[in-house]
């Protein structure tokens, strides 16, 4: 329907039952929180709040549409939104699912960061406040654990960022999460490069997991087994191995496809674990010069070193 102005002109007028279009530039930025409960849901949001986010803690699924839609309409007063989303049952779940659908069909750039925590670390965190897991029922905290990593699922495997916080404190977890929030700029994509040793366990927050035991260990080289992969030495002695220059070539091309594509799906966050035994030596080597490609090539990379130091 269109209606003049006292000047002439024709304007429109939305009906009663009509909502005026919102410019896609006015839409805000997204953030959902989730994740396991004992994981740092709360923290991972408080730091988003102190980094100038607009912060709502457990806003009904159903809601987050209408949350985003208000914020267009506030003329840039709220331009980017965290939302923190506690999955505690099967419909919950399932308008969470209704409402991601609905903004992708909206063209909002939402992401979602997962906080993930090993089991032994959770029940630890439980028992020392004395409280049960939501889930447990007339359990045990593991119990609601389990309940609650099955609810959960699908929507880990959706996540842009998972963290995981097994052995992370307060402080190292707002770190992460400053890492890769902080900035006026997002960057195309953010890579963290990790290295790892296998008999410490799999980082579970991996998006891709290389195995350098193909190489000889330095750890059976008596003069080298007391440094790191940060020795110039040990790392000499890694690189000049058969296939292990053929690698770094090879991976870092094969990184350039994911990378491109991770891109086009809006996946902003990637965490490339490169693991040996023991995490000291051929890992370390390979994540440094690894994480080194991926910078000359324009992709913002922060390198950890999960098990050096550790024997």
């Amino acid at each position: 329907m269109s209606e003049h102005d006292e000047g002439g002109e024709q304007v429109s007028a939305a009906t009663p039952n009509e909502t005026p279009a919102v410019p896609d530039a006015a839409i805000p930025e997204l953030v959902i929180i989730s994740g396991m409960s004992g994981a740092g849901r709360s923290t991972a949001a408080k730091c988003l709040e102190d980094l100038g986010w607009f912060v709502v803690d457990n806003l009904p699924p159903a809601l987050i549409p209408t949350m985003v839609e208000l914020g267009a309409r506030s003329q840039g007063n709220v331009a980017r939104i965290a939302v923190v989303v506690d999955v505690r049952g099967r419909r919950f779940f399932d308008n969470l699912r209704d409402s991601l659908a609905e903004l992708e069909s909206k063209n909002v750039t939402r992401r979602i960061v997962f906080l993930e925590s090993s089991d032994d670390a959770l029940v630890r965190r439980f028992e020392s406040v004395r409280r049960p897991h939501p889930l447990q029922g007339d359990g045990r905290i593991v119990d609601g654990i389990a309940a609650e990593r099955d609810l959960l699922r699908e929507l880990r495997g959706d996540a842009d960022l998972v963290i995981d916080t097994s052995s992370l404190n307060v402080h190292e977890l707002r770190a992460k999460m400053d890492a890769s929030f902080a900035g006026e700029e997002e960057p195309e994509l953010r890579a963290t490069v990790m290295s790892f040793g296998f008999k410490y366990g799999l980082p579970v927050d991996a998006d891709l997991v290389v195995d350098m035991r193909f190489l000889p260990n330095p750890h059976w080289v008596p003069e080298l087994r007391q440094y790191t992969g940060l020795n110039e030495e040990v790392a000499a002695y890694v690189f000049n191995q058969p296939g292990a220059k053929e690698f770094l070539d090879r991976y870092a091309e094969m990184l350039q496809l994911i990378a491109a594509g991770y891109r086009r799906e809006g996946k902003r966050y990637v965490t490339i674990a490169v693991g040996c035994t023991g995490g000291k030596h051929r890992s370390v080597a390979m994540s440094e010069k690894l994480a080194a490609r991926l910078v000359s090539e324009g992709v913002e990379t922060v390198i950890v070193h999960r098990d050096m130091g550790r024997e």
